[in-house]
């Protein structure tokens, strides 16, 4: 399926891009070089998810985004057998997966890759799917050997 059609092409099948803004924009810059970054507090070196204009726990306004390990645990999974959405229709069925970071956050992905030894608890570490020019999509991958 292809992602993000111009508004002459949309249909069904088209998946929705993710959107940029100037306060996500080094997220997703980081990410086109295969690197998952956190928008940390400059003040008390909060790590949070989703990015905001203060921090959600001292509301400093001075934030950085920083490179992260891109490493963490996986809290849950689910497996999507129909499409919710327009555009997912080919890939299913896919695995959603909520993945607590060694950072602190907790984030909502796809799991890829081999998952014979899915597990709450299981290590897993980011991967990037180029989707569109200018678009790599992080997902999270199992580290268990044999996977």
């Amino acid at each position: 399926m292809a992602y993000g059609a111009s508004a002459s092409e949309k249909s069904v099948e088209a998946k929705p891009l993710p959107k940029i803004t100037p306060l996500n924009r080094p997220f997703w810059d980081y990410a086109l070089k295969s690197i998952y970054a956190l928008q940390t507090c400059d003040a008390c070196g909060d790590a949070h998810v989703p990015e905001a204009p203060v921090c959600p726990r001292c509301l400093n306004d001075r934030q950085t985004w920083k490179p992260a390990s891109g490493k963490g645990t996986l809290q849950s999974w689910a497996d999507f057998h129909r499409a919710y959405w327009d555009g997912f229709e080919a890939d299913l069925p896919y695995r959603t997966c909520l993945v607590r970071l060694d950072e602190g956050p907790l984030v909502v992905s796809n799991l890829v890759g081999g998952q014979a030894n899915l597990r709450i608890g299981a290590r897993v570490h980011v991967v990037f799917d180029r989707i569109a020019d200018g678009i790599a999509l992080p997902k999270f991958s199992l580290d268990e050997p044999g996977c």
